[in-house]
This record gives C-alpha cells, structure tokens and sequence, in this order.
C-alpha cells in the first residue's frame, strides 16, 4: 500500500477527534503521584514498539502504515521530551529548546 486514502485519512481524523475530546474532558488531577521514571521508560517503550512496527510495515511495502507508525513513534518521543521525561535539548528533533 503506498497510498492514503480517504478512508484511511477519515479513519486518522476520526480516532484522534475522538482521543481529543476524551483527554480535554479527563485532565488528571493526580500529578502529584506522578513517576517520572517509569513513565519515561513507558514512553520509551511506545516509541520503540511504534519504530518497530514502522520496520515491519515497510518490509511488507505497506508504506502507508510504516509512514503512521513513524509519526506515532516521534509523538511518543516528542511528548515525552516536553513535559520533562527525556533531557535532550534539541530543537531539530523534538519541539524543545536547544538550551
């Protein structure tokens, strides 16, 4: 699959309209009890299982899916570098400053 298409971009917009709106009603409250530590290594792991998918989808030419998993892996890492769980100070690959 090489191709996105109007389904598969519908599906996208709809899945992440829908995750939008559930995390802007359920803000947690509970930031106090947070552990950094193992949600870095969480976000870690997301981000490696999403690269790693991206590897597979792309041997089986499903470059569609590999191009998604991709930018699900970055998000993790992106994420994860904004709110402090990665120190890495670089501007060109997460959305940080370089200080």
């Amino acid at each position: 699959m090489d191709k996105i298409t109007e389904e598969k971009l519908e599906k996208y917009f709809n899945v992440t309209g829908r995750a939008l709106k559930k995390a802007e009603q359920n803000l947690s409250k509970e930031t106090k009890k947070v552990d950094f530590e193992r949600h870095a290594k969480d976000f870690l792991d997301m981000a490696q299982r999403y690269y790693s998918d991206a590897k597979h989808f792309e041997k089986k030419g499903n470059i569609v899916n590999a191009f998604a998993a991709l930018n699900y892996a970055h998000g993790w890492l992106d994420a994860g570098a904004r709110i402090g769980l990665f120190d890495v100070h670089d501007s060109e690959l997460f959305t940080v400053d370089d200080k």
